[in-house]
């Protein structure tokens, strides 16, 4: 008899996914409002929201206590990034070398989209729908503690490019964008880390990561401390390419000297004989 109740209340409750979505909406509603109320704010007004929310959350170092207060703006600063998208329309952005006009302001499915992925879910969407777009509104939010974001990508071109095309919708909210990139010098790689947001592919983030176990003091060190990361083709990074493993070596003491000493001893030795009563 589990069954069919089971089924009848799915349909008049809907799946723990259709419940989801459906509180999701109800927030949607809120940041359109708020997106709303802060057209006749000037850029500059709307940019000391971004400070305002950094001199904050900096200091809360409770993981709890952060989590909950990052709940309670989530809605005022998805809707900053809304109006901040909207006033970008119309500009020329250069990505890759090439100027691209920006027209693009969240549309409510994909609010839901960024709500999800802070909450640290999986968003499916297909291939137009948007992704690129749909990261910076957890992005923003999730960069305003300070403590960076990284955004991980399948390729090189594909984290230079969504860095150069989001990076302006970033800078125009106060924000810092970084990229890293295979071949790069340590401080290059410490530059980009110190960014608010920082675009990269799992391979450089992973290999940074095994450098940074090996670094012998917190200056050699480029990451700093790991708080947020949004994944790009979560499939294909968390089940594909993580089937092969990350590998790093490095430097050891030489230990010749000491090698060859013990090499010299060796033929020295003798075989213990045993006692006989």
């Amino acid at each position: 008899m589990i069954g069919p109740f089971k089924s009848i209340f799915k349909k008049i409750f809907g799946t723990a996914n259709d419940r989801e979505v459906r509180r999701y909406s109800k927030i949607v509603e809120e940041i359109n409002v708020m997106d709303q109320s802060m057209q006749d704010l000037s850029d500059d007004q709307l940019r000391e929201k971004t400070a305002a929310w950094k001199q904050e959350l900096s200091v809360i170092e409770n993981s709890v206590q952060l989590a909950q207060r990052l709940e309670q703006v989530m809605p005022e600063a998805f809707a900053v990034v809304k109006q901040a998208c909207r006033r970008l329309c119309g500009k020329d952005v250069i990505v890759r070398g090439h100027p691209l006009r920006w027209e693009m302001v969240p549309f409510d499915v994909q609010l839901i989209g960024g709500m999800a992925l802070h909450t640290g879910k999986i968003a499916e969407m297909a291939t137009g729908e948007g992704k690129t777009l749909v990261a910076t509104l957890p992005v923003f939010l999730n960069a305003l503690t300070g403590l960076g974001v990284h955004v991980v990508t399948v390729n090189d071109y594909l984290a230079g490019r969504d860095a150069a095309w989001m990076g302006p919708l970033y800078e125009f909210l106060g924000l810092t964008v970084g990229v890293v990139r295979s071949g790069q010098s340590a401080e290059e790689k410490k530059t980009a880390y110190s960014c608010d947001v920082v675009y990269g592919t799992n391979n450089e983030f992973g290999f940074d990561y095994l450098r940074d176990n090996m670094a012998f003091s917190m200056v050699d060190k480029s990451q700093g401390k790991l708080a947020f990361a949004i994944v790009d083709e979560v499939d294909s990074i968390l089940i594909d390419e993580a089937r092969t493993p990350l590998i790093i070596s490095g430097a050891v003491e030489d230990c010749a000297k000491l090698y060859k000493a013990i090499n010299k001893l060796i033929p020295m030795l003798a075989p213990e004989v045993e006692e006989q009563e």
